[in-house]
């Protein structure tokens, strides 16, 4: 795969926000069972170093898979005989807490192209309306030729 088959290139850089309420928090809680008191037990926390829930971080490494799919995803129907999918986050990092109506903003920035592997890699970064990094990573995006999963498919 050449380089100017990714549609994107090193130092592409998109965007994102969203502000975290209480409501997000409890689903992302109710979906995966982390019900854990720093996030779900505000007179818990209120005694606490932070003095107020915070939501997973996990969360916020989900926002980094939203920005992906908006650096990716208008691209989508031009990697003919490919599937582009995560291969997932190396390095990731949570910084500073992320409290109940902040606003978290990831910034995803190619940072290499690895046509020989098929693979993007990408630094990304969240930020709260502070402008503290709360949040930090590398992606991986790869393409799989549709043949090869296929064959495993029959295995």
């Amino acid at each position: 795969m050449q380089d100017a088959d990714f549609h994107v290139a090193k130092g592409d850089k998109i965007t994102f926000a969203k502000t975290l309420s209480e409501s997000d928090v409890y689903l992302f809680a109710g979906v995966t069972g982390d019900l854990a008191p720093v996030h779900c037990n505000e007179e818990y926390m209120r005694n606490s170093a932070f003095g107020s829930r915070i939501a997973h971080g996990v969360l916020s490494l989900g926002l980094m898979s939203t920005a992906s799919t908006v650096m990716y995803g208008p691209h989508i129907d031009k990697y003919v005989g490919l599937t582009a999918v995560s291969q997932g986050y190396d390095r990731v990092r949570f910084m500073a807490p992320v409290f109940f109506g902040d606003t978290v903003t990831i910034t995803y920035t190619v940072s290499a192209i690895e046509g020989d592997r098929r693979r993007a890699l990408a630094d990304v970064v969240a930020t709260n309306q502070r402008g503290e990094t709360v949040a930090s990573a590398v992606h991986i995006m790869r393409w799989v030729p549709n043949e090869s999963l296929k064959q495993a498919a029959t295995r």
